[in-house]
């Protein structure tokens, strides 16, 4: 993709103002990270340029102030909730990061369990932590929040969450995914702190909506689709608008949230220093957007991504019609349709025109390339082989894997593995090349162009198998499929 986003200002000028806003704050300061500390790779395809673990690099130029504080709902655990980017459910994600964290010298205290109404799932999960000698607190579901501000700050509301201790001045508060409940675990403990004499503030480091950015906007649109789950909708501040007459853009749960942030400062500091949920913020990625047409087409795309996952999951039977409509009217806003991206127009029409299943991937400079199923092969499995011929100079009627390899293999599988289906996925067949090229000079060089696939973009003309679907993850591919279900896999 072309690049947009300028990252190395991005550290230098978010670094800075995050310093700035933790000096205007007494004992302590409660910082909502917002998005993903590190894997976020949705705004690395949003902000070509950015890179996923630029939040992680900036935070660590703090590590010995903070501690981190990792937020999950009871109600994700129960439902198995899972990342759509790693495939992994949040509490499985949980473990991940508290050891992510660690290994990079960040010191994690401990973690919360929020909208917590007797699930034994949150039990088992937070028995399980405490087994590995991580503190767990639990928050309860508060009724009427977040409207009942008198009911919520009070003893019955956030006096009855568990007090977490914090040592360190600066506590980042993250989570797995959007959701979770981390604004609300940052006002508990400040009105905990309040009752127990500690001078602590709040500010919020949310990636999207970008605040500086039109309401409409291409990339503030994708992440209305990327939250499609959760109803988010963008929205202009009317707070900031109020009071500085100036148009900024955040998010209904933040501005629904704002009276109860609202009044929770009045009740430490007498007046809320936060005109407005913009206020609150520190997000700079705006004022590094150097390119605006190479984002919003990157936008674009993510959005059409985003409507495919949605098809595909309404296709194999989950209940997603409502995530389905939001996004088609989304794309209605961002003037697309899904022809706009051209590798999956190249699949479509090859499928329509042979009558198999058809995979393409659009490579970094643009070409595009296709595949069909074969008796040998899946359009997944040949897609590959055909990317890595074109992309090392290897005549496409070479054969990277001798034919007779093809037959002890399809033979394991049928005869001795169970199964139905004799064609190679791709992920045998990359075993399959790998063990060619210990003595095949083209099939070594086609191994070593592995590595260009990464960031292209491939669609297929059917639902893949979730093995194909874990390898073209592993490449680091961005896929999508038609919500078609086919025999010839």
């Amino acid at each position: 993709m072309k690049i947009g986003f300028d990252n190395d200002k991005y550290l230098k000028m978010q670094s800075e103002y995050i310093r700035e806003r933790i000096g205007k704050f007494g004992d302590k300061l409660y910082l909502e990270f917002g998005g993903k500390l590190f894997d976020d790779f949705h705004a690395s395809r949003v902000l070509p340029g950015f890179q996923p673990d630029s939040k992680l690099k900036m935070l660590l130029q703090l590590a010995d102030q903070a501690e981190v504080i990792i937020v999950i709902g009871a109600d994700a655990i129960d439902k198995n909730k899972k990342r759509d980017d790693l495939g992994i459910t949040y509490d499985k994600d949980v473990l991940r990061l508290i050891e992510e964290y660690r290994s990079v010298g960040l010191y994690v205290g401990s973690v919360v369990v929020t909208k917590y109404a007797g699930q034994s799932s949150a039990d088992a999960f937070k028995e399980k932590l405490e087994k590995k000698n991580i503190k767990v607190y639990k928050h309860n579901v508060i009724q009427g929040y977040p409207t009942n501000v008198a009911h919520i700050i009070s003893d019955e509301g956030f006096g009855k969450n568990e007090y977490i201790d914090t040592s360190r001045p600066l506590v980042v508060v993250t989570a797995p995914g959007p959701g979770s409940g981390k604004m609300a675990t940052c006002l508990s403990q400040l009105y905990h702190d309040h009752k127990r004499g500690v001078k602590a503030g709040y500010a919020k480091f949310e990636t999207f909506p970008i605040w500086n950015l039109p309401l409409k906007h291409p990339v503030n649109l994708a992440y209305e689709a990327a939250t499609a789950d959760l109803n988010d909708v963008n929205m202009i501040d009317p707070f900031h608008l109020e009071a500085y007459g100036e148009t900024t853009v955040n998010y209904n749960r933040d501005i629904e949230i704002f009276p109860v942030l609202n009044a929770v400062f009045d009740q430490i500091y007498g007046e809320n220093i936060y005109k407005s949920p913009t206020d609150m913020g520190v997000n700079m990625v705006g004022n590094c957007i150097f390119d605006d047409e190479a984002v919003s087409e990157a936008s674009k795309m993510e959005i059409i991504r985003r409507y495919y996952k949605s098809l595909v999951q309404m296709a194999q039977g989950d209940n997603v019609e409502n995530e389905v409509y939001k996004i088609e009217l989304i794309m209605k806003q961002a003037k697309i349709t899904t022809d706009d991206r051209r590798v999956t127009v190249a699949a479509k029409e090859r499928a329509e025109k042979i009558g198999v299943p058809t995979a393409a991937i659009e490579l970094s400079n643009g070409e595009i390339i296709t595949s069909k199923t074969t008796d040998l092969l899946g359009a997944s499995a040949a897609l590959i082989l055909n990317a890595l011929k074109h992309l090392g100079g290897i005549e496409h009627d070479v054969h990277l894997i001798s034919p007779k390899a093809f037959e002890p293999i399809q033979s394991l599988k049928t005869d001795y593995l169970g199964s139905k289906n004799p064609r190679l996925h791709s992920d045998e067949v990359l075993i399959a090349l790998a063990l060619s090229a210990l003595d095949d000079e083209n099939a070594r060089k086609a191994m070593e162009q592995l590595p260009k696939l990464e960031g292209c973009q491939v669609h297929t003309s059917d639902m893949l198998s979730e093995v194909d679907i874990k390898t073209f993850k592993k490449l680091k591919v961005d896929l999508t499929s038609e919500p078609v279900k086919s025999n010839l896999r």
